[in-house]
Formats: structure tokens, C-alpha cells, sequence
């Protein structure tokens, strides 16, 4: 009996975390009007950010990369206009 209690309650705190480090909503304008890739990148770069990884996340772009100082960072953008929507690092 107690199986079969503890499977839905893991199910469910494993689906709580995964929505935890989701990518956050960045925009909700469809793929059409999203900068390209390309200009994001050079925003990101004219920025002073060194990219390691460049990656489409959910509604968002998302680099995993270097700060001026050469701290990590993670960084989530508006695939719309490029500003920063969630920052970690740096």
C-alpha cells in the first residue's frame, strides 16, 4: 500500500522540479518575428559576452557563456528585441 502512494507523490515532485528550471517565458510573439540567431548572437558578443553554448529554449534564446570578467553565466533573452530576461552568473 505504501508503493502505491509514494509513486504519485514522486511523480509529482519531480514534475514540480522540472518546471522549476524551466526556461522562463520570454516572449510570446511567434517564431516569425524573432530577431535571427545570428543578430542575437552578435548583440550578445557586442555586449562583451564570450558563447560557449548558443541554444533555443522554449520561447527564448539562451547562451551558457562568459561575462566581461570571465565569470559563467547563463543568461535567457527576448528572441523579439534581445533584452535580458533571467540572468544567472556573472
Amino acid at each position: 500500500m505504501k508503493h502505491i502512494i509514494a509513486a504519485p507523490l514522486f511523480l509529482a515532485a519531480a514534475l514540480l522540479s522540472a518546471a522549476a528550471v524551466a526556461a522562463p517565458q520570454c516572449t510570446t510573439a511567434p517564431r516569425a518575428q524573432w530577431l535571427t540567431e545570428a543578430a542575437i548572437k552578435q548583440q550578445v558578443l557586442d555586449q562583451g559576452y564570450t558563447i560557449k553554448v548558443f541554444q533555443v529554449s522554449g520561447n527564448c534564446y539562451e547562451i551558457y557563456g562568459k561575462d566581461k570578467a570571465g565569470k559563467n553565466v547563463e543568461i535567457y533573452f527576448d528572441p523579439t528585441d534581445g533584452h535580458i530576461v533571467k540572468k544567472k552568473g556573472g
